[in-house]
């Protein structure tokens, strides 16, 4: 017998699946709303403590970490985790703009480990850089971060309340994965806009929700089952806010998502072919 043959390699990543009693425990919706402003921005770094980095490089940087997270597959939750991390870490110490990439690298390794089955290798990241850091600096800046961070990674992003939003509103089954897909892909692209990193997640999740649902089903269907009063009630953000955060989002939308005879078709893709640098970081030694 060939014992080689019992190597699992190929087989799909199992996932955890929903713990439905954690979904409809109210005690648990409320910590999440209570502990949320703890992993807030107060106030734009850009303006108080960064002195060569601009809003315009931490949107380029979180563009390649998103690519980098969609090419390698990764789980919803890493993307929105790692810049959590960077902007609360912009926010304490200021670094050189040749630093950036390097600095989300190192978030995207931290929040790969918490959330991942399989976590994305410090050889492969070094790689996605084009090489322009190396594993040693990689490492350094590891610790750096769990510094910084004093080690507290479990942030709360808006992904912690797309599942308890969802099941306490008027969708069956299907419908709510439909809206659960969409509302991801909104969270995804707010969290490489540095203008939403100083809301509550629990907005961006609610915001998220409305505009998929919205968009899915109609307007009409929206007002008719009274969901921006069930998300009121439901995480207590008041109705103009919840309003204002859904044009940004939808706003947003139509300023990052290409038309789609501009996307590149998945089989024209390259297995190996990682995303490139930054343009504006391209002739930077890291």
């Amino acid at each position: 017998m060939d014992y080689g043959l019992l190597c699992s390699e190929g087989e799909e990543i199992r996932r955890a699946v929903a713990d439905p009693v954690l979904l409809h425990d109210d005690q648990v919706l409320q910590k999440l709303l209570e502990v949320e402003d703890k992993y807030v921005n107060a106030s734009s770094y850009f303006k108080f403590v960064q002195t060569e980095l601009k809003p315009y490089m931490r949107k380029m940087v979180a563009t390649w970490m998103l690519e980098v997270c969609e090419e390698q597959k990764c789980e919803e939750e890493v993307l929105p985790l790692a810049l959590n991390y960077l902007d609360r870490i912009l926010s304490v110490i200021n670094i050189k703009k040749s630093q950036l990439q390097l600095l989300a690298s190192a978030c995207m390794f931290l929040s790969s480990k918490l959330k991942e089955t399989i976590p994305l290798t410090a050889e492969k990241l070094v790689i996605y850089t084009d090489s322009s850091i190396t594993l040693e600096e990689l490492m350094e800046w590891e610790l750096l971060c769990l510094y910084v961070l004093k080690w507290d990674l479990s942030a709360i992003t808006p992904n912690d309340f797309l599942d308890h939003l969802l099941n306490r509103l008027p969708l069956d089954s299907h419908r709510r994965q439909v809206i659960r897909r969409h509302a991801q892909t909104f969270i995804a692209i707010c969290s490489t806009d540095v203008a939403f990193s100083m809301h509550p997640p629990s907005m961006i999740a609610s915001a998220s929700i409305a505009a998929a649902i919205k968009g899915v089903f109609s307007p009409m269907w929206y007002m008719q089952n009274g969901i921006a009063d069930l998300i009121q009630r439901i995480t207590g953000i008041e109705a103009d806010c919840l309003h204002s955060c859904q044009e940004q989002i939808e706003q947003a939308l139509s300023t990052n998502l290409p038309p789609p005879q501009a996307q590149t078709p998945p089989s024209k893709c390259p297995p190996m072919e990682q995303p490139s640098t930054p343009t504006d970081m391209i002739d930077i030694h890291f």
